[in-house]
């Protein structure tokens, strides 16, 4: 059995209160702000945009801290850094761009400085002037995404989102063109040179044209082309011809296109066509000709003023022109003769025919065979000949004219010789001369010598008559204006004693005239009382005046 226990006797136990660790308040001021830099730092890795650099060849008015890129006027980044490249020859620009515009920086987006700019063609970032010089940017089409970039020395010209057409030109030179020289449809502006180069052999220059949409649609395969710098000035047998698009085009050059009348209508070019640049519209818009004939035609005169282009009329209407100009031995006499080859396109006489006789004149022309015998009867039976005429007296420019002249001797085309000869007549030019030659002889044949002496004998002898007549008669007449003046003097004296005497307000005459009438007056108003008197008393003829009654 166990023993009993005394709990008196026992140890009691004692409850010690844990010791608490007490922290001071201080010491949370730095745990805050630790939380709140890791905070505001972690916001910014995630707000922060990518950092990117861009190499200038200069980086006139661009600081960092200042210059800001922007990307339809509203900014997307700012310059954090401007120092030289590695190689001294260019400058790398350091640019913080926001969160917001990372998806911008691809492979080929597009970064220039903005600074005011005066050329020709305008004005532009005239803004810099106060807020200072910009880095200006344009975005790309490309997914892939880049870091490093190679800034442009001016700013592009298209925008990739304008809507239009790039086309390539080719042309033997530039001329006065430059990017941004303007493109014309109609003399309306509708685009402008983006770009040219130098081809790889040197022999053109290839440039990148872009026409704005929807004016882009006017452009064919048809279309043609032409430098439409300064003046087109044209000066030959038909005249003077000027043409111009605008003075922006004058003074910086402009490119103009134009789809010729004669050309099918086809479908809108594809973007990156390539056309022909022409050097002026004439040459632009000159139909081809697709049936050509060759013939040579030998003058005897002189062919001054006839060059290689010059018009050959069929009846005044242009029906060729003129391929060479030269001088042949004849084989027969071995005299020389002035040797012209002309083709002439018979397309176009055609084109003037009214429409019932088009299509005659189509089969005609078509087959070689009733060409030529339709050529053959024209010189055979109704005289056509060649003549050369002059298009303008100032210029001295000729052109050849097929025109007919029943009276010409007889002639016939050879079709065996390599190319036909045209029959020619002479031209009426030296009988224009020989008559004016003959006018000068004759005024030359005029005494004029004599004529000037008998014309000096006559002034002489007038000069003598008048002499005589100044001696002679003159004095009487002098003699006669002085008694007139006499007479007038006296007429006008008489004239005044007159109204003095009889005319004037204190004239004797006057008074006696007026006393005289005052007397006449009276006497009448004494018989008016006589009558009255004797209407009342008639007896007093008899008896005599009756005394008053008082």
């Amino acid at each position: 059995m166990p023993e009993p226990v005394d709990h008196e006797t026992l140890p009691r136990a004692t409850l010690t209160p844990r010791r608490r660790v007490r922290i001071s308040v201080i010491w949370l001021i730095p745990l805050v702000a630790a939380v709140v830099a890791i905070g505001i730092a972690v916001n910014r890795i995630l707000n922060e945009g990518p950092t990117i650099s861009i190499v200038f060849k200069a980086a006139e008015g661009v600081e960092a801290g200042k210059t800001f890129i922007k990307y339809k006027d509203v900014k997307i980044g700012q310059v954090t850094a401007v120092k030289l490249d590695e190689d001294y020859d260019k400058v790398r620009v350091t640019a913080q761009i926001d969160k917001d515009a990372e998806g911008l920086m691809v492979e080929d987006a597009k970064f220039w400085i903005v600074e005011p700019r005066i050329t020709l063609s305008g004005v532009s970032g005239l803004g810099t002037l106060l807020s200072g010089n910009y880095i200006g940017f344009e975005k790309g089409s490309s997914k892939k995404r880049q870091r490093r970039f190679t800034g442009l020395k001016v700013a592009s010209v298209i925008t990739i989102d304008q809507p239009g057409r790039q086309f390539v030109l080719k042309a033997s030179d530039m001329g006065s063109l430059g990017i941004g020289s303007p493109i014309y449809f109609r003399r309306i502006r509708v685009g402008q040179v983006m770009a040219y180069d130098l081809a790889a052999d040197g022999k053109d220059v290839t440039i990148k044209a872009f026409v704005n949409a929807p004016y882009d649609q006017f452009v064919t395969q048809e279309t043609r082309f032409w430098n439409a710098s300064g003046l087109d000035v044209s000066l030959g047998a038909d005249g003077l011809d000027v043409r111009t698009q605008s003075l922006v085009a004058l003074l910086i050059g402009g490119v103009a296109f134009e789809t010729p009348t004669f050309a099918a209508s086809g479908e809108p070019a594809a973007a990156d066509s390539s056309f022909t640049l022409y050097g002026d519209r004439t040459t632009a818009m000159k139909q081809p000709e697709t049936i050509a004939r060759h013939y040579v035609v030998y003058f005897s005169e002189s062919i001054r003023g006839l060059s290689a282009g010059a018009p050959v009329t069929l009846l005044g209407i242009p029906a060729g022109e003129i391929t060479e100009v030269g001088i042949d031995l004849d084989p027969e006499t071995l005299n020389p003769r002035a040797r012209v080859e002309v083709v002439a396109y018979p397309e176009r006489v055609v084109a003037r025919l009214n429409a019932q006789q088009t299509a005659t004149g189509e089969d005609i022309v078509r087959s070689k065979q009733q060409a030529n015998a339709f050529f053959e009867r024209l010189v055979e039976e109704w005289g056509l000949r060649a003549q050369l005429r002059t298009g303008s007296l100032i210029t001295g420019q000729r052109y050849v004219a097929l025109d007919f002249f029943p009276d010409a001797p007889k002639a016939e085309i050879d079709w065996n010789k390599e190319i036909p000869v045209v029959p020619t007549v002479p031209s009426t030019l030296p009988d224009l001369e020989a008559k004016v030659t003959g006018i000068l002889d004759k005024l030359d044949k005029i005494p004029y010598e004599a004529i000037g002496n008998d014309t000096k004998k006559t002034l002489e002898t007038l000069n003598k008559a008048i002499e005589h007549i100044d001696a002679g008669i003159t004095p009487e007449l002098k003699s006669s204006i002085v008694e007139l003046r006499r007479v007038l003097a006296t007429t006008d004296r008489v004239l005044k004693n007159t109204d003095a005497t009889l005319l004037g307000k204190d004239a004797p005459g006057q008074l006696e005239l007026r006393d005289a009438l005052q007397e006449v007056a009276r006497a009448a108003r004494s018989v008016r009382v006589l009558s009255d008197y004797l209407e009342l008393h008639p007896d007093a003829l008899l008896r005599g005046k009756s005394a008053e009654k008082p």
